[in-house]
């Protein structure tokens, strides 16, 4: 059963060594992520599944101790989600090879390394997630993963619309406010109805990264009751970043 959620957002500048001079800029975001994160740990899950969106190569699920790297970013930072140093295979497996992260749940595991996230006593996993999957199919999985324990917490990767000023990566768009605006409104209240009503293909559309994981979290929230809460809605460089907490 799902107990607590965090969402997040997950562009690779969270990192400070990637933001370089420009790091103290996402300080308050970072603050408020950090919050959400512990919000996670106050919960006292028995598991926790990061989920975040990934490119095909980084779908399906990544078992703890599975390692990620930033240098495709430029830095030399390398993060593991949980410390179980068996992600690549059984001891002994000879030369299999490691899966990595995706940058989502890459940026998932740093934020949980920044709050000291004891991995000793909460199972930890990763899950990539697709743009395309079907709303339905997001719906599905998510009540799967509700059911892998009775006290679960999901922190969720993804951002809003990449479309909100004229230097935005998709340019301006004067849908993409709107959109973000309704999402911002659902998480606050905790409306997983209004996740799941999310249009598949304005989100497309509006190159906004975190529509199936939102609907995933919407179907693990089936029933759970929880309490929302905004901690932080805004578009820095045209993106929409949201940062808010599910919780009893």
């Amino acid at each position: 059963m799902l107990i607590a959620a965090a969402v997040c957002p997950c562009p690779p500048l969270l990192v400070p060594e990637i933001a370089a001079g420009a790091a103290p800029e996402l300080d308050e975001l970072r603050t408020a992520c950090v919050e959400a994160v512990r919000v996670l740990a106050a919960a006292r899950p028995e598991r926790l599944i990061v989920l975040g969106p990934a490119e095909p190569a980084g779908r399906g699920p990544h078992p703890c101790g599975t390692t990620g790297s930033f240098r495709g970013f430029g830095v030399d930072v390398e993060v593991r989600l949980g410390r179980d140093g068996t992600a690549g295979g059984e001891p002994g497996g000879g030369d299999a090879v490691e899966p990595a992260l995706p940058p989502s749940l890459a940026v998932g595991a740093w934020l949980l390394e920044r709050t000291g996230w004891d991995y000793e006593a909460v199972d930890v996993e990763g899950l990539g997630v697709g743009e395309p999957l079907a709303a339905e199919r997001c719906i599905e999985v998510g009540r799967e993963l509700a059911a892998q324990a009775e006290r679960v917490a999901l922190l969720v990767m993804g951002d809003g619309t990449a479309c909100r000023t004229l230097k935005a990566p998709g340019y301006l768009d004067e849908r993409a406010a709107p959109f973000d605006a309704e999402v911002a409104r659902a998480l606050g209240a905790a409306d997983a109805g209004a996740l799941v009503a999310l249009d598949e293909e304005l989100a497309y559309e509006l190159q906004a990264a975190g529509r199936a994981p939102l609907q995933v979290l919407a179907g693990a929230a089936e029933g759970a009751r929880l309490k929302g809460e905004l901690r932080y809605d805004e578009a820095p460089y045209g993106v929409g970043y949201f940062v808010a907490t599910w919780s009893s």
